[in-house]
């Protein structure tokens, strides 16, 4: 059982956020679930589990120092497409794909969305 029921970054654009993340989830198995009005764009596997959003208070959304959001991967090959895919999408990188020396499987991407906010992308099963 997930310890969340839900993951929300704010956008300032959130068609071109939807483009972005759309395309660099799809080699997670994370779908695009739609929209929720004009406030929110879900995506999930099963349900709405993550959520890109208008901040609700009216000021601009901004990206927090410190606060990465990581997604599973079931390889290797799934966090290279991840990578691959969010810079084809206005991404930009802040960790090529590849090992990670804190565990020995551990192997992942990073990068920043459109609005800046860091994502990144792990796989600890062994290839």
């Amino acid at each position: 059982m997930s310890i969340f029921t839900h993951t929300t970054l704010g956008s300032n654009d959130r068609a071109k956020s939807a483009a972005f993340y759309t395309k660099t989830l799809a080699p997670l198995g994370i779908k695009h679930l739609g929209e929720l009005g004009d406030a929110a764009t879900l995506y999930g596997a099963d349900g709405p589990e993550f959520i890109v959003f208008t901040p609700a208070d009216g000021q601009p959304a901004n990206c927090g120092n410190g606060i990465t959001i990581s997604f599973a991967a079931s390889s290797r090959e799934a966090v290279r497409q991840f990578h691959a895919a969010g810079l084809a999408n206005g991404g930009s990188d802040e960790g090529a794909p590849g090992p990670r020396a804190f565990t020995p499987t551990a192997y992942a991407a990073y990068l920043r969305d459109p609005d800046g906010n860091k994502i990144c992308s792990y796989c600890f099963a062994d290839e």
